[in-house]
């Protein structure tokens, strides 16, 4: 793996890579603070362009002095486009939005009024917010959509994704940006098929962008990685470019994907597992020289468990969190057990200290 950077220089420093961004929807990760992931050793943050548009919404977010300044966050942060999220939100429910080839407008339930992505407001808004990684707006699709649906979105994003660049570029001169110049990410479409994802990467790197990203969900409809479409967009684009997994999250998927080549991932997964009581452990301590992402490597805990309610030893074997090294297994057991707020917090720490600790462990093996 030697061809890969094991860093990606950003305006607010050097990201080592490979690297697990935490999903910080609304720019917060849920029960924890600034600090407290900082302190468990994560180096950027994911914020959603789709929903931070609504809550606080942009002016509020200006008026804080953007994205960092609101959320305390002094790291990179990248702004994923709202594609997603549009798209997620007019498949459960045609009625709240359409999609066409200008845009996405969208009024999700409850809302006051319709909001509106083209390619250009999504640029707009990122750059406005401060983010560091600029995400293109993209046509996401599900792997089990038609192939007419793929070549759509496939065409769509290509379009969409020349658009952004521009008005990026367009933007940057805007405001005199040249020496505080953010990143921008395009997003590799196409579904399950092997020839629009090979058409869409080759464009994409045509247009020329800083990074990439995988799109589409990466699971298919049984729960399993999309192994074969994964490997091959990283195929399609070369080594010296970084590659994010997006959505990817689940310990044993991150670690896949890395053996691939993929240097960045993000997910809500190892912070909502969290506070639903289910913890991360690896099955010895990954500080010693025979560790090894090999076999049962990782496990889950189930705090609820009957068997923690007099545990005395932390969460996972030579975790260096805050919370193992200051509470038992049994306490948070019993946090849990009655609905205590802090458990969540306490718990939130240890399963970014074990993600951050994972990528560390598979930067250590890049560099073997």
């Amino acid at each position: 793996m030697s061809a890969h950077s094991d860093e990606l220089p950003t305006r607010r420093g050097r990201l080592p890579l490979p690297a697990f961004l935490p999903d910080a929807t609304f720019g917060t990760v849920r029960a924890a603070d600034a600090g407290d992931v900082r302190a468990a050793g994560v180096r950027a943050l994911v914020m959603n362009t789709f929903h931070l548009m609504q809550k606080p919404g942009s002016s509020t977010i200006q008026a804080l002095g953007g994205l960092h300044a609101m959320s305390g966050w002094d790291g990179p942060i990248m702004t994923d486009s709202g594609g997603f999220q549009a798209y997620s939100l007019i498949r459960q429910n045609p009625k709240q939005g359409r999609l066409s080839d200008q845009g996405i407008v969208f009024q999700p339930e409850g809302a006051g009024r319709k909001f509106q992505l083209t390619p250009e407001k999504c640029i707009q808004l990122q750059l406005a917010y401060g983010a560091d990684i600029v995400v293109c707006l993209d046509d996401c699709t599900h792997v089990d959509d038609s192939p007419v649906e793929q070549r759509a979105s496939v065409r769509r994003t290509i379009r969409w994704a020349a658009r952004c660049k521009q008005e990026f570029e367009r933007q940057l001169a805007m405001r005199r940006m040249d020496n505080e110049r953010p990143l921008l990410f395009a997003v590799v479409q196409g579904g399950g098929i092997a020839e629009l994802r090979r058409e869409c990467a080759e464009a994409l790197l045509e247009i020329g962008f800083d990074g990439y990203g995988y799109g589409g969900w990466p699971l298919d409809s049984a729960g399993n990685l999309l192994t074969d479409m994964l490997a091959l967009t990283r195929e399609l684009i070369p080594a010296h470019l970084p590659l994010h997994a997006l959505g990817v999250g689940h310990p044993e998927y991150v670690a896949a994907c890395a053996r691939m080549g993929y240097q960045m991932f993000d997910s809500a997964l190892p912070t909502r597992d969290a506070r639903n009581g289910r913890l991360y452990a690896f099955a010895a301590d990954p500080h010693t020289p025979e560790f090894r992402l090999a076999d049962r490597w990782f496990h889950y805990v189930y705090i609820q468990d009957d068997r923690y309610i007099k545990s005395t030893v932390p969460i996972s074997p030579g975790c260096d969190c805050y919370t193992c090294t200051h509470y038992s297994s049994g306490y948070l057991h019993h946090l849990h057990a009655i609905g205590e707020t802090l458990f969540y917090r306490l718990a939130t720490i240890h399963n970014l200290r074990f993600m951050s600790t994972l990528t560390d462990l598979l930067r250590a093996g890049w560099k073997q």
